[in-house]
């Protein structure tokens, strides 16, 4: 689990819980408005079908879990497991990495380190590696893009709601003050469900899936230059000081005395 996304959600939720129970003063029910929701929710699962490849919006779940969980290898432990790989390989050859290969859960890092293996040229590991970079990377602009639409369309939808709610509230003037009232609220409700839907909600977790997007890939490219480094023969330290490239200054020196 996430602690941040984790974190960042009961905040959020508590925050906008507690300011409709102020602002309403305990009469939540006057936040509730069908035409509202029918609009902003309905229109917006429209626009996503409408932007996006049915096979992209089956992986919801997939996002969401890539939101709330970070699975990967931090990038130290990377660098390190990579250091007693090249290590190894460097020692008794690289095929003593048949069986290293088996326990290692990355499937990018088990791919290359197969090739390697394997006996396949550098040109090749590299080509390969790098078009699973870029597929991953297609993925993971298909994530971004499901909040992005979201967060683009919501607000909008709901002001589309509000225009809808005015005409109804122009049209009753001289009649009934409850009328004219409820169409007031059926606009400003319906604002309110767009704007909290975009930046509650799909802003912040697009957010988060660019950035482990971009911790992904400096990973990938961290991968591919040690298994290019096993693959060649370094020595493990020049191995090491390839990847250390890959991360923060502050953190090298607890690295290197690892």
């Amino acid at each position: 689990m996430d602690k941040g996304s984790l974190i960042g959600s009961v905040i959020m939720f508590i925050c906008v819980a507690v300011v409709f129970w102020m602002a309403t003063h305990g009469n939540l029910a006057a936040l509730f408005s069908e035409k509202g929701l029918i609009m902003v929710i309905g229109g917006t699962a429209a626009a996503l079908f409408m932007s996006l490849p049915m096979e992209r919006l089956v992986c919801v779940k997939g996002y969401m879990k890539r939101f709330l969980f970070n699975g990967g290898l931090k990038l130290i432990d990377t660098v390190q497991m990579m250091y007693q790989l090249g290590e190894k390989a460097r020692r008794d050859g690289v095929l003593a990495l048949e069986g290293d290969i088996q326990k290692i859960t990355d499937p990018f890092l088990r791919t290359g380190l197969k090739m390697v293996v394997d006996g396949s040229d550098p040109d090749t590991i590299e080509a390969t590696l790098r078009m699973e970079i870029m597929a991953m990377q297609d993925r993971h602009r298909s994530g971004k893009k499901f909040f992005d639409v979201i967060k683009t369309y919501g607000p909008g939808l709901g002001l589309v709601a509000t225009l809808i709610g005015q005409v109804g509230m122009f049209s009753a003037l001289g009649g009934s003050i409850e009328v004219m009232g409820h169409m007031l609220a059926v606009a400003v409700i319906a604002t309110l469900y767009g704007t909290i839907m975009a930046n509650c909600f799909a802003g912040p977790v697009g957010d988060k899936l660019a950035l482990r997007s971009q911790e992904e890939i400096l990973a990938r490219e961290m991968m591919l230059q040690g298994i290019l480094s096993i693959q060649a023969g370094d020595n493990p330290r020049v191995t090491l000081d390839k990847m250390a490239a890959f991360i923060p200054t502050v953190q090298r020196s607890k690295l290197k005395a690892a």
